[in-house]
């Protein structure tokens, strides 16, 4: 047996393994959606009755759904326009809309569109540095941002009074990776030595995981943490409380399309205040990020659907106002997405500065 051989028949058995995990995980994702919509919305609420709600909707709620849909996805740029220099409105729109729109149709999860965003930022002239960082910034504050939500809202639901057995849970062990995360970035970024030492451990951590898939050892070490601690003190200083801000208008603005959903169609404040549906939403999307199906699909209208009418919610506007408020924060983004990775190559930013920009990519090049 040649040598390229022995290489392949090595290789065959590692696709085989590789076919049947994606087979698995892709069977799970299509069971959990199936589950969901087929059989367990329907006995909570008749699809008759749910459409029933939904055609009852004025011109006016109408108008207020598509209100708070637009300010939503306006929010999607700002932050990625705080994290890289550089980088316009119009480039940060048609960045953010495809790679959100690849998460949901392609199994993976955010991974999937972080690596979208980077290859897409790096062929318009982007530095593969600066578009690390962009990378890197903007994901560690959303996951901040959604492991804190759950501590806020248990806070103003002991103000309140309300008490919710699932909610605690969750946000006491938010609060616990929340600290851990702030706690291991502020170290990273405190001192070169701690960064070395940090990026070293990390390093061996991701390859000895990475080992146990049979996969390489990662290309970098300490010495890249304490490169990237440099280059993140010096982007913080200066953008820290916009990139903070921006953020947090991008979550928010999500809830604001969830509330306006429920008010619009019936679901009052008596039955479910705001702090609840915030409690509810916060305590989901933070369930919904695990990687089972793509956007959550499926768990994430179980989750808030069963949330919602636990604290006090009909069964029936619960059940449409959740449909309506995830049609609206996934249609718009996947249309707008799919249109954006057809036509992206033409939004490439005329100048660039010098700290963010490289050589253009080679007539022809593609992602």
């Amino acid at each position: 047996m040649t040598v390229r051989n022995a290489e392949r028949t090595e290789e065959a058995p590692r696709r085989r393994r590789f076919s049947w995990r994606q087979a698995l995980v892709v069977g799970v994702g299509i069971a959990v959606v199936v589950a969901t919509f087929a059989f367990v919305l329907p006995k909570i609420a008749d699809y008759r009755d749910v459409w029933g709600v939904v055609k009852g909707l004025s011109w006016e709620d109408i108008a207020l759904l598509a209100g708070a849909t637009i300010l939503n996805l306006l929010t999607f740029a700002p932050p990625w326009m705080a994290a890289l220099p550089g980088l316009g409105f119009l480039q940060a729109f048609v960045v953010t809309q495809a790679s959100t729109a690849s998460t949901y149709v392609a199994p993976g999860g955010v991974a999937v569109g972080m690596a979208l965003s980077f290859a897409m930022l790096r062929a318009w002239g982007f530095v593969s540095a600066a578009v690390g960082l962009a990378v890197a910034v903007t994901g560690v504050w959303n996951q901040l941002a959604m492991l804190a939500f759950p501590t806020v809202a248990l806070v103003l639901l002991t103000f309140t009074g309300d008490a919710h057995t699932a909610l605690d849970t969750v946000a006491y062990l938010g609060l616990a990776i929340f600290m851990v995360v702030i706690a291991a970035f502020a170290a990273a970024l405190s001192t070169p030595s701690l960064a070395r030492r940090v990026g070293d451990l990390a390093a061996r951590i991701a390859s000895w995981a990475k080992g146990l898939i049979r996969k390489k050892p990662v290309a970098w070490d300490g010495e890249s943490f304490v490169r990237f601690r440099e280059r993140t003190n010096a982007l913080l200083k200066r953008r820290w409380h916009v990139l903070t801000l921006s953020t947090l208008a991008g979550h928010f603005t999500v809830f604001l399309v969830l509330l306006t959903s429920l008010r619009v169609l019936d679901v009052t404040g008596s039955e479910v205040s705001a702090v609840e549906a915030f409690a509810a939403w916060s305590l989901v999307r933070l369930l919904g990020s695990i990687p089972i199906t793509p956007g959550g699909l499926g768990v994430v209208e179980l989750g808030l659907t069963t949330a919602l009418v636990g604290f006090g919610g009909n069964q029936v506007e619960v059940v449409a106002a959740v449909l309506v408020y995830r049609f609206l924060t996934i249609v718009p983004t996947l249309g707008i997405g799919l249109l954006a990775g057809v036509t992206w190559k033409r939004y490439r930013p005329e100048e660039l500065p010098v700290e963010t920009s490289a050589p253009a990519p080679p007539p022809g090049a593609t992602l």
